[in-house]
C-alpha cells in the first residue's frame, strides 16, 4: 500500500495548480504557434521559414538546457515559488520585449532569452506537484492537466481576434493572462506539506533499485515515442488531409483539432479517477498509447476524409490522455526528492527533442512511402510505447 493511502491535498491547491500550468501553455503556446510567425513574416518575409526553423531550434535547446538547470536550481535552494514568480514576470517583460528587435539576430536572441525565462518558471512549477501531491491523487492531478493544452489554444484564438489588439498589444494580452493564471497558486494555493513525499524511499535491494531505474528509463522512452508521433501530427496533419481533401482547409482542421482538445478533457479527467481508485497508474498510459497506435494504422489505411479523421480523433483523444497522466504520474516513480526538478527537466526532452527528430524523420518517410509509410512508423513507436509500459503492468500496485 501507498505510504500516503488516506492522505489527501486540497482540491483547492489542485485546481490553482492546474491552472497555473495552463498558465504555463498560455506562456509559449500563441506566441509560438502565431504571434512568433507573424513578427518573423513582417521581418524576413521571403525568409520566413529558415528564420523560424533557426528560431524553433535555438529555443529548443534553451529550454532544454534551462529546464534543467532551473529544476536543479529550485532543488538546491529548496525554493520553488520564488523561480517561479522570478520567471513569470521575466518572461512576461521579456515578452513585451519581442517588437524592439530589428532584425533576425536580435530576434533570436530575445527568444532564446524569452525561452530561458520561462523555463525558469516551468521547472519549478511541474517539480511543486512532486512535492505536495500524493500518489492516490496523481492520477486526477494528470486529468486536470488537460486543460493546459486546450486553454493555450483558446488563449490564442482569444488575442487574435480581428480588431482586439494590434500585433505588439496582443504580446502584452498573452502576459497578461500568463500573470492572471499563475499568479493565483502561489499566492492562495496554500497547499498542505506533504513531509513523505520529500523523503528519501528506505533503502531497498539493489534488484529492487534497479527495477525502480528501469521503470524510469521505460516511462521517459515510452513519452519520447508518443511525443514524437504527436509533434509529427501537430506540424503536418493539414498538409495530409489537404492532399485528401483540397476543400476542407485550414479551418476544418482548426475545428477537428479543437474537437480534439475539447472532449481529451473529461475523458483525462475521468480515466485519471480511475487509476486514483483502482490504484492502477500504468494501465491508462498502455491504454492510450496503444490506442493511439490503432488511430495511427487507421490512418494509415484510409483513402477517404472520413477514415482519416476518424483515424487522428482516435489518435488524438488517446494520446492527449496519456500525455496528460504521464505527466503526473511520471512523479511517483522519480526516485531522488531532492533532485525531483532536475530529474523532470531531463523528463523534459521528450517534449523537445520530438520538434528535432520529427522534420527529419518526415523528409526520409513521405517522398519515398508517402504519408501512409510515415503513419506506419508513428504506430510503430507508439506500439512499442505500450509494449515497455504493459511489461510493467503487474508491478504498478508496488509503485
Amino acid at each position: 500500500m501507498s505510504r500516503d493511502a488516506g492522505i489527501t491535498q486540497s482540491r483547492r491547491f489542485l485546481w490553482l495548480y492546474a491552472l497555473a500550468v495552463a498558465g504555463g501553455a498560455v506562456s509559449y503556446v500563441p506566441f509560438l504557434t502565431l504571434l512568433l510567425p507573424l513578427r518573423a513574416s513582417d521581418m524576413a518575409s521571403a525568409g520566413t521559414i529558415d528564420l523560424l526553423a533557426y528560431a524553433a531550434f535555438a529555443g529548443a535547446i534553451a529550454a532544454s538546457c534551462a529546464n534543467i538547470g532551473f529544476g536543479w536550481l529550485s532543488d538546491v535552494t529548496r525554493r520553488r515559488k520564488p523561480w517561479i514568480v522570478a520567471g513569470m514576470l521575466s518572461s512576461s517583460l521579456l515578452l513585451l520585449c519581442v517588437p524592439l528587435a530589428q532584425d533576425r539576430t536580435q530576434l533570436l536572441i530575445a527568444i532564446v532569452a524569452w525561452q530561458l525565462a520561462v523555463n525558469m518558471m516551468l521547472a519549478p512549477l511541474a517539480a511543486w506537484a512532486g512535492d505536495v501531491v500524493p500518489d492516490n491523487q496523481k492520477g486526477f492531478l494528470g486529468g486536470l492537466l488537460a486543460f493546459a493544452p486546450t486553454l493555450g489554444a483558446l488563449s490564442g484564438a482569444f488575442v487574435t481576434i480581428p480588431g482586439l489588439a494590434g500585433p505588439d498589444l496582443r504580446l502584452g494580452l498573452v502576459a497578461g493572462l500568463v500573470v492572471v493564471m499563475v499568479l493565483p497558486v502561489v499566492v492562495f494555493g496554500r497547499p498542505r506539506p506533504m513531509p513523505h513525499l520529500m523523503a528519501d524511499k528506505p533503502a531497498s535491494p539493489h534488484g529492487h533499485r534497479r527495477a525502480a531505474r528501469d521503470m524510469v528509463a521505460r516511462m521517459w522512452l515510452a513519452r519520447l515515442l508518443v511525443q514524437i508521433a504527436e509533434a509529427t501530427m501537430f506540424a503536418y496533419l493539414l498538409v495530409w488531409i489537404s492532399g485528401i481533401e483540397p476543400d476542407f482547409g485550414d479551418s476544418g482542421t482548426a475545428r477537428i483539432f479543437a474537437l480534439v482538445l475539447g472532449l481529451s478533457v473529461p475523458l483525462a479527467l475521468l480515466a485519471g479517477r480511475w487509476s486514483d481508485i483502482r490504484s492502477r497508474p500504468i494501465l491508462p498510459l498502455v491504454l492510450g498509447s496503444g490506442i493511439g497506435s490503432i488511430g495511427l494504422a487507421i490512418m494509415a489505411l484510409s483513402g477517404g476524409l472520413a477514415g482519416a479523421l476518424f483515424g487522428y480523433v482516435v489518435f488524438g483523444l488517446s494520446t492527449s490522455v496519456f500525455l496528460a497522466l504521464h505527466s503526473s504520474q511520471t512523479l511517483r516513480f522519480l526516485p531522488k526528492p531532492a533532485r525531483r526538478g532536475r530529474d523532470l527537466g531531463f523528463f523534459n526532452l521528450t517534449n523537445t527533442v520530438p520538434n528535432l527528430i520529427m522534420p527529419w524523420l518526415t523528409l526520409a518517410m513521405v517522398p519515398v512511402f508517402g504519408f501512409s509509410g510515415l503513419f506506419w512508423v508513428l504506430a510503430g513507436l507508439a506500439a512499442l510505447a505500450t509494449l515497455l509500459l504493459a511489461t510493467r503492468l503487474r508491478g504498478e500496485n508496488a509503485a
